[in-house]
């Protein structure tokens, strides 16, 4: 059986979403995308591409846990205030 994705859409919103979160997050903290890269221990374009919402361009942005948790820690938040909510729907399909 196939290993089911969110649907596209759905992961687009998500990505976009958890984009804005880190935006609104750097900004208010009066900090550069290079400064929470560092912190976060990730490249600038890497960080750049959280925050837009994309990996590349029409491809929704998919950050490892390892890269939200380290953004969480950079802004001190957690990571239920870091992601979006409603995640979306990662379950297989029932058949």
């Amino acid at each position: 059986m196939p290993k089911k994705t969110p649907d596209d859409h759905e992961w687009t919103l998500f990505a976009k979403e958890l984009g804005l979160r880190l935006q609104r997050l750097r900004t208010s903290r009066h900090m550069s995308q290079m400064r929470v890269a560092e912190a976060a221990g990730m490249s600038r374009y890497t960080y750049q591409k959280f925050e837009k919402g994309e990996s590349k361009p029409g491809t929704p942005a998919n950050p490892t846990l390892h890269n939200i948790m380290a953004l969480a820690e950079v802004f001190e938040v957690s990571l239920d205030e870091l992601a979006p909510m409603p995640w979306p729907n990662l379950r297989h399909p029932v058949e």
